[in-house]
């Protein structure tokens, strides 16, 4: 069972693990939308689609649901924490407190919400939890105070149940991808409303000393953001694929170009040279 796979990586591990044969629970934001026609059209009929909005705490029973009485005493093998957003990059300061309570609500509580659910099925089959984080979720990264923040709170959650489930068997993994060009960049239209929601919130003070013309730089990074993604997303899928494959699964994943590298010089250097870095 995936959450999120209306766009970007979700989408194409639901296709990845059906094309290879898996019993695919996929949960979409939209049950109507364009992303879940496509998987209703290219995907095998061993796939399910789940109305499934992680912070709905209904929707998350009901998918507990369906899941469990197809798969009944089998139990579930896996659950991918998948679905997230990003929010608006910006300085922390500049944020306003929706834009932190929106990311802690999908990313953090909307998963947790998830596994805690789901987790009876695993230990029925000894399966395994594989949470999406992200390398912003490991390592401070400029202008990702609200998402890198839930994200991090994520990894923790990931490895505080990774401790707490080996006694039954039950396997914890998370992925920390470095930028890939998925859905969760967003659209023009999307940023468009964030930054109105932004600059209206913001106090006159904070305004004039971060300037109007710091404010459009912040847009125009926006715009520039999906170019220096990889469209790639094959490195994602064969790392999630190991986490819910392998005998001995990583507690950790760094797919993609500059993930790796960047934790170990915050993980092993001084924090004013990672800064610097």
């Amino acid at each position: 069972m995936l959450s999120g796979s209306d766009t970007g990586i979700g989408h194409a591990l639901a296709k990845y693990l059906d094309n290879m044969g898996f019993v695919v629970f996929a949960g979409v934001l939209n049950k109507d939308g364009p992303g879940a026609e496509e998987l209703r059209r290219t995907c095998s009929q061993r796939l399910s689609l789940l109305q499934l909005d992680i912070t709905n705490p209904a929707q998350v029973k009901e998918a507990y649901l369906k899941v469990s009485e197809k798969v009944q005493n089998t139990g579930l093998w896996g659950v991918v924490n998948n679905a997230g957003i990003l929010g608006f990059p910006a300085d922390g300061e500049l944020l306003p407190m929706s834009t932190y309570r929106h990311c802690m609500d999908v990313n953090f509580f909307g998963a947790v919400e998830v596994s805690k659910t789901f987790l009876p099925l695993l230990r029925k089959s000894q399966g395994r939890l594989v949470n999406m984080s992200s390398m912003a979720g490991g390592i401070p990264l400029p202008k990702y105070a609200a998402y890198g923040a839930s994200k991090a709170a994520l990894s923790m959650f990931s490895g505080v149940m990774r401790q707490e489930l080996s006694k039954w068997g039950v396997k914890v993994a998370a992925v920390h991808p470095s930028g890939f060009r998925t859905g969760i960049q967003g659209t023009s239209e999307l940023w468009d409303k964030q930054e109105k929601d932004l600059l209206e919130n913001l106090p006159a003070a904070v305004r004039s000393d971060y300037g109007d013309d710091y404010l459009l730089e912040l847009k125009s990074y926006l715009m520039r953001l999906p170019a220096h993604c990889d469209a790639d997303l094959s490195p994602v899928l064969k790392d999630v694929l190991h986490a819910l494959l392998a005998r001995r699964p990583h507690g950790l994943y760094t797919p993609g170009k500059g993930a790796y590298l960047p934790l170990c010089v915050f993980c092993y250097f001084p924090v004013w040279f990672y800064d610097f870095f």
